[in-house]
C-alpha cells in the first residue's frame, strides 16, 4: 500500500476530482459569463494539479529540472508522458491569460478552447496517470 503515499498519487486523486468538475461544467449548454468564469476556474485548477502531478512523478523518477510548469511539461513530452507538446505550450500560455475573464469575448474564446482543445489534452493525461497508478498497484 506504499504507493498510496506517493505524492503524485495524492495529486492524482485531486486531479481526478477537478477534472470531473471541469467535465460537468463543460456540459452546460450555452453558458453565461458567470458559468464561463466557473469553467475557466475549473480549467485553472485542473491545470495546476496536472503540472504539479507531472512534476512530482518526474521527480520520483529522478528528474530535477522540472520545477516550473514549462520545465515539467517539456520533460513530460521528452519522456513520452504527454503528446502534442506544442498544444500543451499553447495551454500554458492561455492559462496565463485567464485573469482576463472579465472580458466576455476573451472568456468565450477561452471557454471554446478549453472545450475543444485543452480538455482533451488534460483528459488524456488523466488516462495516462490512471494507467501509471494501475502499474504501481500491480507491482505490490
Amino acid at each position: 500500500m506504499e504507493s498510496l503515499d506517493i505524492r503524485w498519487n495524492q495529486r492524482f486523486q485531486n486531479y481526478t476530482k477537478s477534472m470531473r468538475l471541469l467535465e460537468n461544467a463543460l456540459q452546460i449548454p450555452d453558458p453565461d459569463i458567470v458559468q464561463k468564469a466557473g469553467i475557466i476556474q475549473f480549467f485553472e485548477m485542473s491545470f495546476e494539479l496536472a503540472w504539479n502531478m507531472v512534476k512530482d512523478y518526474l521527480e520520483e523518477q529522478g528528474f530535477v529540472d522540472v520545477k516550473s510548469p514549462r520545465g515539467a511539461l517539456k520533460k513530460a513530452f521528452e519522456t513520452g508522458i504527454i503528446e502534442d507538446g506544442h498544444d500543451w505550450m499553447d495551454l500554458l500560455v492561455d492559462r496565463n491569460l485567464t485573469s482576463h475573464t472579465y472580458d466576455e469575448q476573451k472568456a468565450t474564446d477561452l471557454e471554446h478552447l478549453i472545450h475543444n482543445k485543452y480538455f482533451p489534452l488534460l483528459n488524456a493525461l488523466l488516462i495516462t496517470f490512471k494507467q501509471k497508478l494501475d502499474e504501481t498497484s500491480h507491482k505490490e
